[in-house]
């Protein structure tokens, strides 16, 4: 249990590459948005899931964009606005492969740091995420900004402790951890991953 930190399950995508609705995608014998809040509930006494609009089928606590249709940024704005707790982990919805040893690793990383964002194959990963509450005037600072501000660019306003592969290989040494399902084949390949696990 990570008793200072809220997860934040990001579930509001459009879902285009999928060419449909991934909350509901059946991942070995449960749906993807079940699978994945299963996997954040032993680490996370406070769930809350970011979407874009209320949505019915949802059985959990709930935030809406701060600004719609402008990306990942406007979530994290007011997932971190209704944090009761000093830090959130933001997860993507559709990463069924995170381990929680990796997340466990990554909330390790955090003192005297705004954010702990893990880097793998040189990219970062900013939905697999911590960011402390105090980064939030900072980055509605960047949400302000003209035009679609990414996540990405909200990094320099914060002190990041990025994490590499180098720090996380003993744990998942192929970082299946950081694969996300895009298209009906990854859900597929997913589906199969899991429905030939044995308990």
């Amino acid at each position: 249990m990570i008793p200072d930190c809220t997860a934040l399950l990001f579930a509001g995508g459009d879902s285009r590459r999928m060419g449909r609705d991934k909350l509901s995608l059946p991942i070995g014998g449960q749906s993807l948005f079940q699978r994945t809040f299963d996997l954040l509930r032993p680490l996370f006494s406070s769930i809350l899931v970011s979407v874009q609009h209320p949505r019915n089928d949802i059985d959990a606590p709930q935030v809406c964009d701060e600004i719609p249709g402008v990306g990942p940024l406007a979530g994290l704005c007011a997932g971190l606005q209704h944090s009761t707790t000093s830090w959130v982990f933001a997860m993507a919805v559709d990463m069924p492969y995170l381990m929680p040893e990796v997340i466990e690793r990554l909330a390790e990383r955090r003192a005297g740091h705004q954010a702990v964002v893990p880097i793998i194959n040189g990219q970062p990963h900013p939905l697999t995420a911590f960011y402390a509450v105090s980064a939030l005037p900072a980055l509605r600072g960047v949400l302000a900004r003209p035009g679609k501000p990414g996540l990405l660019k909200a990094f320099p306003e914060l002190d990041v402790c990025h994490v590499t592969e180098r720090d996380l290989v003993d744990l998942d040494k192929e970082f299946l951890s950081f694969i996300d399902l895009d298209t009906p084949e990854d859900a597929e390949r997913a589906h199969r991953h899991f429905g030939n696990r044995t308990p």
